[in-house]
């Protein structure tokens, strides 16, 4: 390609990255309010609307930008844009709005505990948000690798901004652990462009060098290379700061990271799978040889999650947990290796977003009533305290369970039901396994998540503790908590609704 129609494929791709564009000035907007106009107030206090308005816009693009019928490569086979992308990009756009709106509606000091962010958070998180739809939109290895490093990035910092010893050791943590995935990531990203000779995943000699490869081979390096995306994803052996880095943050960003990277990391896992041969002609690497690794990933993220979680005594810790374990759900629909699997899990990203985020606003906001921290106990007798706030959580907690009449119960039984084919078509015993025991899980998971629930409705206040505190709740908080929970019901009543969403209005 000459130089005239490299230039001229960059000037035709700024068309289709005009999201990105805007989220990129947006940072800079902010970042020059905080630096230059600190002093004028009422700039300085625009700044969360600013942030928020951001992002809001890129969201209402998506919505646009989803009726169009053409999907294309940009930058030279660098970014493709398509419904699945913009689909997710939709996603993180609603939860960054989500929690901006949710922490300007509580960091007032009125409302009880004061969780007021430091104003430098709002350019992060607009900075975070363009990183993961980079991410979305990624299919070159070295665009994939500086996305992930640019949420990642500032996910550190966002994790350590506030003043508290615990937030610096939390930050610390997953900086650490970060660092190691990133190193491994990249690692495994260089043994696969020593055997391909490419960085571009959509490159046809991509999958046909991969197939040349002996089996063991390949799929070690396919493995290192997932090891960032496990990372973002609080997916198993890469878990380790999930919890540690939950309970330093504030809860708007600790919901933030419970869904946002998530949603990116599991549509880049996927680009990643369907970018390896289905067959090779001389048994080399294919689908089938990642299949069983990531059965085994997901299978140890479910236990590793649920077990773990039944121990805990803090509320952030136990939804730290259960995000591990849903990593390991979100696993499953991609082992299937199939387009029933693949969007089951895009069904399950979609739904999850206003489950998770509910879940963590609700918790958040009882703690303010009660008084107290975020310890599980401290909940007790909350029920006839707030009615409305238990009730709400109360449905989530059935909601992450799996359990019917919520959508948890479709998202899971969707993931299942591609294993289940899966496995019928392979015969792999891991498949099985996985199968029986990620079912069996959801026994385990009654265990913990009801346990809150149980405590709000049928245990009295402990006796060492004093009588509940007359405190003030934000209405927006609380309606925007109630609200992002009556998806939970409503998509188990009208899930083509997340599929129209999905593929085109």
């Amino acid at each position: 390609m000459s130089l005239t129609d490299q230039l001229n494929d960059i000037l035709n791709s700024l068309g289709g990255f005009g999201p990105e564009i805007w989220l990129s000035v947006a940072v800079c907007v902010l970042l020059v309010v905080e630096l230059v106009l600190v002093r004028a107030v009422a700039l300085s206090n625009a700044r969360p609307y600013l942030a928020g308005l951001s992002i809001l816009v890129v969201g209402v693009a998506g919505v646009w930008a989803i009726r169009l019928p053409t999907r294309s490569f940009l930058f030279m086979h660098l970014l493709f844009v398509d419904n699945q992308a913009i689909f997710i990009q939709q996603v993180v756009a609603l939860s960054a709005v989500a929690v901006l709106l949710y922490e300007v509606a509580t960091s007032s000091e009125r409302f009880g505990r004061a969780t007021k962010l430091p104003l430098e958070w709002y350019s992060i998180l607009v900075a975070m948000t363009l990183g993961l739809f980079l991410m979305t939109i990624s299919v070159n290895l070295l665009s994939i690798y500086l996305s992930i490093e640019l949420v990642s990035i500032c996910s550190y910092l966002l994790t350590a901004l506030t003043t508290d010893r615990k937030a610096s050791e939390g930050g610390i943590k997953y900086l650490l652990f970060g660092s190691i995935s990133s190193a491994v990531m990249l690692y495994g990203m260089s043994l696969l462009y020593g055997m391909t000779g490419t960085l571009d995943l959509t490159a046809d000699a991509f999958g046909a060098q991969l197939a040349q490869q002996e089996i063991p081979v390949a799929t070690v390096a396919i493995v290192l290379t997932l090891a960032g995306l496990l990372f973002k994803l609080a997916g198993v052996p890469f878990h380790v700061w999930t919890p540690d880095a939950y309970e330093a943050a504030p809860v708007p960003v600790a919901a933030f990271f419970s869904i946002a990277p998530k949603a990116a990391a599991i549509l880049v896992l996927m680009r990643v799978v369907t970018s390896l041969p289905i067959d090779s002609p001389v048994g080399g690497a294919t689908t089938a040889a990642i299949q069983t690794p990531l059965a085994v990933l997901a299978l140890a993220g479910i236990l590793i999650g649920n077990l773990s979680a039944l121990r805990q005594t803090d509320a952030k810790r136990l939804l730290a947990y259960s995000s591990i374990a849903h990593a390991g759900f979100l696993l499953v629909g991609v082992v299937a290796m199939s387009e029933a699997g693949f969007n089951a899990v895009l069904f399950y990203i979609g739904t999850y977003l206003f489950i998770t985020l509910a879940a963590f606003f609700l918790i958040d906001l009882l703690a303010r009533s009660n008084g107290s921290d975020l310890t599980i106990k401290n909940f007790a007798g909350l029920g006839s305290q707030q009615p409305l706030l238990s009730i709400a959580l109360t449905v989530v907690m059935i909601a992450l369970t799996g359990l019917p009449p919520t959508v948890g119960f479709t998202a899971k039984l969707l993931s299942f039901s591609a294993l289940y084919d899966a496995y019928q078509q392979t015969g792999d015993s891991w498949l099985l396994l996985l199968f029986a025991l990620g079912l069996l899980n959801t026994l385990i998971g009654l265990a913990y998540y009801l346990k809150i629930p149980f405590l709000l409705f049928f245990r009295s206040r402990p006796t060492e503790l004093e009588p509940f505190p007359n405190v003030a709740l934000p209405k927006l908080a609380v309606w925007t908590a109630v609200i992002l929970t009556i998806p939970a019901i409503g998509l188990f009543l009208k899930p083509d609704l997340v599929s129209r969403w999905l593929t085109n209005w």
